[in-house]
């Protein structure tokens, strides 16, 4: 079995908690995770991590805000300033930990963190998967507004929902329901981590969006992935990016919501080693 393991770096004054795996000689894999409540590296990404590190090396951060990534004072004001201010924590990593260029999948806001790092560094980026992508064209569900608003109301009954809502058969966890929502309650319930999630919030997750100005110059290979049943990011806006970016190929995936690495897990892994490799 592929090791794991947990490691912090130093990036723009504060520690970053990431999930290291495989040999440092290969390419490189940053993953990086969504935005619900108690989201972070380990809950997005552990199971995924062991289907790629035998061919890669894999790095899954806790995006600042989340996990056990410190969360700074004096955090932005705007869901803008978040996504720059992990764009500038990705990029820290990378320099922290000696990678030159890398691949990156993005799920979810880490879609758009993604496609925001490719805007801004655009040679540090070889082959991006977006999975159930924030970032394109898509109109809040209510199940979304659901997630953002999650602290007005904090409660296992809530956070017990939205974890069946992000997947189209909860039985695809493979875990019993009580024991990932204790979990992930016990995570959001953290001071610091709530502080961070309200003023990220505090604006319109629309913010996210990236601008088809920008789209359309991003030659990279891009391979986007959907769950067609995904009701937090539904799947036209995938259907929006691959339209506006210039070399992209879209995968819908039957029966399957919000977290194609969960329900659709080896077959997205097969999809997406076969896309790294340049297969197609």
């Amino acid at each position: 079995m592929t090791e794991i393991a947990q490691r912090t770096v130093e990036t723009n004054g504060y520690n970053t908690h990431l999930w290291d795996s495989g040999d440092e000689g290969r390419e490189t894999i940053i993953l990086l995770h969504g935005g619900g409540p108690g989201a972070n590296a380990k809950s997005n990404w552990y199971d995924f991590i062991s289907e790629l590190a035998g061919e890669y090396r894999v790095i899954a951060p806790d995006l600042v805000g989340y996990g056990r990534t410190d969360h700074p004072e004096g955090m932005p004001g705007s869901l803008t300033g978040w996504i720059r201010m992990r764009v500038e924590q990705v990029l820290a990593t990378m320099d922290a930990l000696g990678i030159e260029r890398a691949h990156l999948v993005g799920n979810s806001m880490g879609g758009s963190v993604a496609m925001h790092l490719v805007m801004t560094a655009p040679e540090r980026f070889d082959r991006i998967s977006l999975m159930g992508s924030a970032g394109g064209e898509s109109h809040p569900t209510p199940e979304v507004i659901r997630m953002v608003s999650f602290y007005k109301d904090p409660s296992i009954s809530a956070l017990e929902n939205l974890t069946k809502w992000f997947v189209y058969d909860e039985n695809a966890l493979g875990r019993s329901i009580p024991e990932i929502v204790a979990e992930r309650h016990n995570e959001v319930m953290r001071p610091e981590v709530r502080r961070s999630y309200e003023c990220f919030f505090s604006s319109s997750p629309t913010e996210m969006k990236v601008p088809q100005s920008a789209l359309r110059r991003m030659p990279h290979p891009f391979l986007i992935v959907h769950g067609r049943e995904d009701r937090f990011v539904t799947p036209d806006s995938s259907v929006y990016l691959q339209q506006h970016l210039p070399n992209a190929q879209l995968h819908i995936f039957n029966h399957c919501g919000h977290w194609v690495q969960v329900e659709r897990r080896r077959s997205y892994a097969a999809l997406l080693l076969d896309f790294l490799a340049d297969k197609y």
